[in-house]
C-alpha cells in the first residue's frame, strides 16, 4: 500500500486557494504529512516554480520520496527550523508558507506510534522517532506537580492533579509503558466527562503536545515564516484545537496592527507599520467534508498576507 493512500488532507481546496499559488512562485509546505497539500501546490506551479517541504516525522519524509518532480525538495526538519531549512535549500524569500498543525491521521492510526489509546502500544508519542524523550520516559521521572501542569495546561483537564497522583502512585508498583496502561489509570481518576469523549482524550493530547513541544515550535515557525515571506506572500495556517488556534490568532492580529497603546504621544508617521494583512475570516471545513472525514470537524484555517512593514518607511 502507498504511504499516502489512507490519508485525507483537510481543507485542501481552501488552502491552495488561500495560498494564491503563482506558476513561478516559491512555496514552503512546512508540514508535509502525506503530501496532499504539496501535490496540489505542484499541480498549480509552472516549470519555474519551486516547492520545499519539511516534516519532522521520518515516515512522512519516506512518503515525500514518492514524489518525483525536479521542482520539489523535501527535508527532514521540524517547522521550528523553517528559516534555516529554507536558506540551506536556496529559498531566500518565498511567495507562500503553509502550516497544517498537529498530529496527522497516519500518526494516530499507526498503533506503534503510541498516539492513540485505541491500540495497546508503547507509550512513545514522538513525531520524530529518531530523537527526543518519549511520553513513557517523561512519566517515569516527572513529579506530581510537573505532570499536573502538563496535563492541565496542554490538555485543559480539570482533573489533572488527580491523574498525576494516580500516575506517580502506579509507577511505584510497575513501569508505565503502554497506552492502555495510561488510559486505564486516567479513567480511574476521571469519573465524569463530556458525552462522547473518552476520559483519556485530554491527557493523551497534553502529553503529545509536551513531548513534541508543539506550541513552542508553532510560535517559532510563525515568526520565521513572517521573515521568509516576500511582500504579497501568503501565510496559511490550519490548526485543530484551541491552544494552537489561539497562538495563530494572536500572532496574526499583533502583526497586522501597530501593536502600541493608543495614548502614546506619537505621530501617525512614527508608528510602526503592520507586517501582515488579514485575509478573510477563519475558514472551517464544510459539512460535506466533515461527513466524509470527521477529523476535519475542529480544523480552523487562518490566512494573512505579508506587507512591507517598516521596510516600506525606511525605503521612502
Amino acid at each position: 500500500m502507498s504511504l499516502t493512500s489512507a490519508h485525507r488532507t483537510v481543507l485542501l481546496r481552501e488552502a491552495i486557494k488561500a495560498l494564491a499559488v503563482g506558476p513561478s512562485g516559491f512555496y514552503v509546505d512546512a508540514t508535509f504529512g502525506r503530501g496532499g497539500h504539496s501535490r496540489a501546490i505542484l499541480e498549480s506551479l509552472g516549470p519555474e516554480g519551486r516547492l520545499l517541504a519539511l516534516d519532522r516525522d521520518p515516515q512522512a519524509i519516506a512518503a515525500a520520496r514518492e514524489i518525483r518532480d525536479r521542482r520539489f525538495m523535501a527535508i527532514h526538519r521540524p517547522f521550528a527550523e523553517l528559516a534555516a531549512a529554507a536558506r540551506e535549500s536556496g529559498f531566500s524569500a518565498v511567495d507562500g508558507v503553509l502550516l497544517d498543525i498537529g498530529v496527522s491521521s497516519p500518526q494516530i492510526d499507526d498503533a506503534t506510534r503510541g498516539f492513540s489509546f485505541r491500540f495497546d502500544a508503547p507509550l512513545d508519542m514522538r513525531m520524530d522517532t529518531t530523537q527526543g524523550e518519549t511520553a513513557a520516559s517523561f512519566l517515569a521521572t516527572a513529579d506530581v506537580q510537573e505532570i499536573t501542569e502538563v496535563i492541565k495546561n496542554y490538555g485543559e483537564e480539570r482533573f489533572a492533579f488527580q491523574i498525576a497522583k494516580k500516575i506517580v502512585a502506579a509507577r511505584g508498583e510497575r513501569p508505565l509503558a503502554t497506552t492502555h496502561q495510561l488510559a486505564a489509570l486516567v479513567r480511574e481518576a476521571v469519573r465524569t466527562r463530556e458525552p462522547g469523549q473518552d476520559p483519556a482524550t485530554r491527557t493523551f493530547q497534553a502529553l503529545r503536545i509536551h513531548v513534541n513541544q508543539e506550541l513552542d515550535q508553532l510560535a517559532l515557525a510563525l515568526s520565521q515564516a513572517l521573515e521568509l515571506l516576500k511582500v504579497g506572500g501568503r501565510l496559511v495556517v490550519i490548526s485543530f484545537h484551541s491552544l494552537e488556534d489561539r497562538i495563530v490568532k494572536r500572532f496574526m492580529r499583533e502583526q497586522s496592527s501597530d501593536n502600541l497603546p493608543k495614548h502614546l504621544p506619537l505621530r501617525s508617521s512614527e508608528l510602526p507599520l503592520p507586517c501582515l494583512r488579514l485575509i478573510g475570516k477563519p475558514v472551517k471545513a464544510s459539512n460535506e467534508e466533515v461527513a466524509a472525514n470527521p477529523r476535519a470537524r475542529s480544523a480552523v484555517m487562518r490566512v494573512a498576507e505579508r506587507l512591507a512593514g517598516d521596510a516600506q518607511r525606511r525605503a521612502a
